[in-house]
């Protein structure tokens, strides 16, 4: 009896999470796959009937063009960020890795401040400095003669000033991990190739890249999912005006608790949960191909 009540404890400590695991997770998607397949809204909320696939058909078919329209801009939303900021990250991290420069610490205190500055906090900065008539990007424009931008209000403008926002947001991640990378680097490989004669680009073809591959690429992927499913900045600063500046998070949200469209937003939200999972079984894939690399 001892060991069979022995064998049971470990079960009952898992307890505690499992069932909040099973309330706040489990239980949320169970309920949004099954609410896809009604007509829940403002007019059948005590009685919403069974209409099988009918939200998904109308996601998909002619009559809504809001979802081809939302994905595509959340792919170039998620390209344009990923290129911006890990580029500029990576630039950061090569001049921070300088031997000579000076004050570095200094530099690197003041560029991961945005980091540690919550997320939602920040984007009510910048939508005050974005502000047309007493905003400071446009009074820095002002200044140097040039006119000023109705950052807010123009559907382009906007998406140009959600993808600075979040690229502030999310360079000194990127760039924390970058330097971390490249100060795991053995000076010893760059005084080799020294001797041999190779150039700067050489370096960092041959020996940078490569080595720094197998930290940046996870992070690069985590940072490529979290993106894709980016809700604060684009809701905070333009909430998605009418459809316009909408990605795929904002689209859902905005169905749901503006148009009261619960049904149709489940559905919706059903088809994001099945893309990042695929997203997620990507980058999986992609981390053990590079813990691979680096353990060979």
């Amino acid at each position: 009896m001892n060991e069979k009540r022995r064998s049971l404890l470990p079960y009952l400590y898992l307890t505690p999470g499992m069932l909040i695991i099973v309330t706040l997770c489990i239980y949320p998607i169970i309920y949004t796959i099954v609410l896809s397949f009604t007509n829940l809204n403002m007019y059948h909320w005590a009685n919403p009937s069974f209409i099988g696939i009918d939200n998904f058909i109308k996601i998909f078919s002619s009559l809504d063009g809001g979802f081809i329209e939302v994905i595509l801009r959340t792919i170039v939303w998620t390209a344009l960020n990923m290129i911006i900021h890990v580029g500029l990250a990576l630039v950061l991290a090569l001049l921070l890795n300088m031997e000579k420069l000076k004050f570095k610490g200094f530099y690197r205190t003041m560029l991961i401040l945005p980091w540690a500055v919550p997320g939602y906090i920040s984007t009510l900065v910048w939508r005050g400095m974005f502000n047309y008539d007493f905003g400071a990007i446009n009074q820095i424009l002002k200044s140097i003669g040039l006119n000023s931008v109705e950052w807010l209000s123009n559907p382009k403008t906007a998406m140009i000033a959600c993808i600075i926002v979040n690229v502030w947001l999310a360079t000194p991640f990127m760039m924390i991990v970058c330097l971390g990378a490249l100060q795991s680097i053995d000076k010893s490989y760059y005084e080799v190739a020294e001797l041999d004669g190779a150039s700067i680009f050489q370096n960092f073809r041959y020996i940078t890249f490569p080595l720094m591959k197998p930290a940046v690429l996870p992070a690069i992927i985590i940072t490529l999912f979290v993106t894709f499913k980016q809700f604060d900045v684009v809701y905070l600063l333009t909430r998605g005006m009418a459809g316009k500046t909408d990605l795929v998070i904002t689209y859902a949200y905005n169905k749901a608790f503006t148009d009261y469209n619960y049904g149709y937003s489940a559905a919706f939200s059903f088809i994001i949960f099945v893309i990042l999972l695929l997203i997620t079984s990507f980058r999986r894939r992609m981390i053990n191909s590079a813990e691979e690399v680096y353990n060979g």
